[in-house]
């Protein structure tokens, strides 16, 4: 039975509407006993979608049916109530013009972000899903789109606000009726101006009037808040400006004193000879891009033999949880991204199971996310194991910090030109400083010295990743 269906015949003042021989009709097999626990659940069942169920459940008493009158009144109580949301999106009025732009869900973990900034302004035209404004969280950049086409009446959040998912941000008029070009501070200000001068003019007479009348002593203002020794305020100078660090940043500072503050970390040194793995680049690296269409790098035979290293010193991929040690059966290598907003570890997925194209598709393919400002939580998630190349900013020599819940990080440098004795004679080769932090407790200087210097022999000659040896 449909909710069409009863609506008719309620209209039509039927008195048999809801009969035991009407419902045996619909359904041979029902008592007269069952009778009205069926008229319900068929009922309720119908309209449940409406959300007025209580409505019509108390018109069945256990001697009868409701009457037609009684059921008339329920159901036309129904369709007075206007529905305001559609598909999912909210609508401001009952006429359906405004559309509200809601900060959308930002991850399982984030709990609110800041409006960075608007992408547009009050006046402009918008097309569905496109982006209005970003929101800066912890981790990540995420736009807040359009939830249909219309032109932005006005801005309901200011940049800099805290804001959480199902914040209002914005409105949107669909026929752009009402909409002005003037700026949310200018409209402000115009509609400040006009109400300032009456209340001027009220406030003399009665000046004149309570003239016996003795003023009331201002309320002494409260003393700033004082600021504990953990936060020092410096006193401010001339040519300095502050700047409010953003939530990239503070996310990265807490991350990074953490790790200092939890770890007992150590750090040992090594240097590569470059030689073998420059010059199977230069040979291979026309042949390696009209193949698979991405240039052959340094990073994927550093990555290479980082897995074969963790392979061989399991340890080094494994981490502390509270008193056990948990062993990772699998490889996923966090790199870490210099972005314009902060520091961004992307994370490769099943490391020792690619070969170098897909590494340096993968690469790519983050490290342009990364910088665009589109990477996702979840391709950030998690890591085994990173590898940081401060190299590429010319670093010589450095000691990096862990990245919880990893237990070590490996730091690549830049090369340079050195003197070494190969042979028996001194001859200049490309060298690289390497760099290996480690949790002590966990890892001990033996196994981290091993781990260093397989990756040392892995990158002076690649032939062994072939041989496995």
């Amino acid at each position: 039975m449909s909710f069409g269906v009863v609506r008719r015949r309620i209209a039509s003042g039927g008195s048999n509407l809801f009969s035991a021989q009407y419902l045996r009709g619909i359904r041979p097999s029902i008592s007269a006993g069952r009778v009205r626990s069926v008229a319900e659940k068929e009922i309720l069942h119908q309209c449940r979608s409406f959300g007025h169920v209580r409505n019509i459940s108390h018109l069945f008493s256990p001697g009868g049916l409701a009457s037609s009158q009684s059921l008339r009144v329920a159901f036309s109580s129904m369709q007075q109530r206007p529905m305001i949301q559609m598909n999912g999106r909210n609508f401001s009025s009952d006429n359906g013009d405004l559309l509200d732009v809601v900060v959308p869900p930002l991850a399982e973990s984030i709990t609110d972000g800041t409006l960075a900034k608007f992408l547009k302004n009050p006046g402009d035209r918008v097309e569905l899903d496109e982006a209005i404004a970003q929101i800066e969280t912890d981790k990540v950049t995420i736009d807040v789109t359009s939830p249909g086409a219309g032109i932005i009446q006005k801005f309901v959040a200011k940049e800099g606000d805290t804001v959480e998912p199902g914040t209002k941000v914005a409105i949107i008029s669909k026929t752009g009726e009402g909409v002005t070009h003037v700026a949310p501070s200018e409209k402000t200000s115009e509609q400040a101006a006009p109400q300032a001068a009456p209340a001027e003019k009220i406030e003399k007479p009665k000046a004149e009037t309570t003239v016996s009348e003795k003023p009331k002593p201002k309320a002494p203002s409260p003393p700033p808040p004082k600021r504990s020794a953990t936060e020092p305020q410096l006193p401010p100078k001339d040519r300095e400006r502050r700047v409010p660090m953003t939530r990239l940043r503070k996310r990265v500072a807490t991350r990074l004193k953490d790790s200092q503050n939890t770890f007992a970390m150590l750090t040992t040194f090594n240097e590569v000879d470059m030689t073998n793995l420059m010059k199977l680049r230069s040979d291979y690296k026309d042949a390696f891009v009209e193949k698979h269409g991405v240039k052959l790098g340094l990073m994927s035979g550093f990555i290479k033999a980082a897995v074969s290293g963790l392979q061989n010193q399991p340890i080094i991929n494994a981490v502390i949880d509270g008193d056990d040690i948990i062993y990772r059966d699998y490889i996923d290598i966090s790199i870490a991204v210099g972005t314009p907003k902060g520091l961004v570890v992307p994370v490769i997925r099943n490391a020792d199971k690619m070969n170098f194209a897909e590494i340096e598709k993968e690469i790519n393919t983050l490290a342009k996310k990364a910088n665009d400002g589109t990477i996702s939580i979840d391709e950030m998630a998690g890591g085994s194991f990173t590898v940081s190349n401060g190299g590429v900013y010319g670093s010589l020599l450095s000691t990096p910090i862990i990245n919880p819940p990893q237990s070590a990080i490996l730091g690549m440098h830049s090369i340079v030109s050195r003197a070494v004795v190969v042979g028996g004679n001194v001859v200049p080769r490309p060298m690289m400083y390497i760099a290996l932090t480690y949790d002590h407790r966990l890892i001990d200087g033996r196994e981290a010295v091993f781990f260093l210097r397989r990756i040392k022999d892995v990158v002076e000659d690649p032939r062994r990743l072939l041989l496995d040896i």
